[in-house]
């Protein structure tokens, strides 16, 4: 046992990736792209398991490479002057075979570190990385700020092992009893069995912004029209927790597991933001927000404190389980974006990827939502296999719609992407869909399943998409809704990006 466990360092951290396609979008991302217009996500998770270890008395190092844009060679640098104990990596199944080489490179310069894999990739799959690279422990499940902790305490403090991890056999730091055992071609890999998914939210210290850097993610991030911005979590992950082609719904945070924190705590660390940190603007990343009671409760707070005039507030949120009174409320409590997906247009898209929608409830739900003067992102996703040219057409006809009517405010489109872990991958597989199990092919640049028409077929409709709000309509809505500096400056940064994505899908 450690006596001081200021002497064990721990580093969390992204090392870069360097591509010709652009600044790869790894930290809080359930879907993973590169994109040539730059957004850095503030990686809530990770940062809370920083914010535990350093209030465990662990000194704790935090090197996101990519959002600081450091080279490889320098981030391997700043990593061999620290020389930590241990170093947790969260990747996905992109760049899971990058991670694995540089975790060779990592141990031949410091062979004594041990190296832990979170995320979703890794819990699906754990015992791949023991096969194919030289990972330490694998820490599977949503609440792995609370695993890394309880590791850490075991490792170096003697405590009881929760669920959730795996090691290898012949570690002589884990004492606990394995609970399962699997061979792999150069051993055997241990686990302390599922991973324990019944953590109180409430219980968490607020997030050491200072610690993790959180100015890094504040300016170059697309939710943002004020500035600085931040990121919050609500809950873990998502109350509704179907949806077929969400890797988090069935890796991190599985359906029956979704937790949230009190409207009351969410509200005292929006107060805590504000207050310290003069933040302007608030995401909350939770897969869906509040609704029901909590929204309500939570919007009361906001208009009864009055912080909803000190800051303004976006989230992720559902159409179909809003009335027009929800919206209105929200707006007044100082929501101003939300971020909703929408997927497709198509009935039968809409029932075989368990959205739980209808086309019906996303035109009422934007129409209620626009009339609030809440700004709604729609996100869109195209390349279901399923789909013919046509029928996929019919989306982008129905977005250019939305915008006419005034509905949409921004609007994201990607390729549909089936990650190992979902029930979309295992239909594609059984189905002898998929074109490549090349994970380094999974980064939404190109279809990885079949469909019924050319691949620049596919990338034309996507850039008609970006511009489908080209719309007389459109414009003269947006203009009109110009009030400030801020107003301007965002769709400046907004058309920038949006030159950026039509670059993504030119290549």
């Amino acid at each position: 046992m450690i006596k001081n466990p200021k002497k064990i360092k721990i580093a969390i951290g992204y090392a870069p990736i360097e591509s010709t396609k652009g600044t790869p979008l790894l930290s809080q991302n359930r879907q993973f792209q590169f994109f040539s217009s730059p957004t850095y996500i503030y990686p809530i998770i990770p940062a809370s398991a920083a914010t535990l270890l350093r209030q465990a008395g662990y000194s704790v190092f935090w090197l996101d490479g990519i959002a600081q844009k450091k080279t490889l060679p320098q981030w391997m640098g700043m990593l061999k002057r620290i020389r930590p104990t241990m170093l947790i990596i969260e990747t996905k199944t992109p760049v899971i075979q990058t991670h694995w080489e540089q975790m060779r490179r990592i141990k031949q310069i410091l062979p004594r570190i041990k190296i832990v894999l979170v995320g979703d990739h890794v819990s699906y799959l754990p015992y791949e990385s023991f096969e194919k690279s030289r990972v330490d422990y694998v820490i599977t499940g949503g609440d792995y700020d609370f695993g890394l902790l309880n590791l850490c305490n075991h490792l170096f403090k003697n405590d009881a092992l929760e669920g959730g991890i795996y090691w290898r056999k012949g570690d002589s730091r884990v004492h606990a009893k394995p609970t399962r055992s699997h061979p792999i071609r150069n051993g055997i890999v241990f686990s302390s069995g599922p991973a324990q998914l019944t953590h109180q939210l409430d219980s968490l210290p607020f997030i050491d912004r200072k610690l993790t850097k959180w100015e890094l993610y504040a300016y170059e991030n697309g939710n943002y029209k004020y500035t600085p911005g931040t990121y919050v979590y609500s809950g873990r992950d998502c109350w509704w927790g179907r949806c077929t082609f969400c890797v988090w719904n069935y890796t991190l945070n599985p359906l029956g597991t979704y937790r949230s924190f009190s409207p009351e705590r969410l509200f005292e660390e929006v107060k805590y933001l504000v207050d310290t940190y003069k933040v302007k603007e608030i995401f909350d990343d939770s897969g869906t927000f509040y609704v029901g009671l909590k929204l309500r409760k939570f919007c009361n707070l906001l208009i009864q404190s009055g912080y909803c005039r000190k800051v303004r507030f976006g989230c992720n949120m559902r159409f179909g389980v809003l009335k027009k009174e929800d919206y209105l409320l929200m707006s007044k409590a100082g929501f101003r974006f939300l971020l909703v997906g929408v997927e497709s247009a198509n009935k039968k898209t809409l029932e075989r990827i368990k959205k739980g929608i209808t086309r019906q409830d996303i035109l009422k739900g934007a129409k209620a939502a626009s009339e609030a003067n809440l700004e709604v992102h729609a996100t869109i996703m195209l390349g279901y296999p399923w789909e013919s040219y046509r029928e996929a057409r019919k989306t982008v006809e129905f977005a250019k719609y939305c915008f006419k009517k005034g509905y949409f405010y921004t609007l994201q489109s990607t390729i549909v992407v089936p990650y190992p872990g979902t029930p979309l991958y295992e239909d594609a597989k059984s189905n002898d869909l998929l074109l490549t199990k090349d994970y380094r092919r999974y980064d939404m640049g190109e279809p990885v399943m079949k469909i019924p028409y050319s691949n620049e077929a596919l990338y034309a409709l996507i850039k008609e998409t970006y511009t489908s709000f080209l719309t007389p309509q459109y414009i003269w809505k947006v203009i009109t809704r110009i009030r400030n500096l801020n107003d301007v400056m965002y769709l400046w940064v907004g058309a920038k990006k949006l030159m950026g994505h039509l670059t993504d899908f030119s290549r």
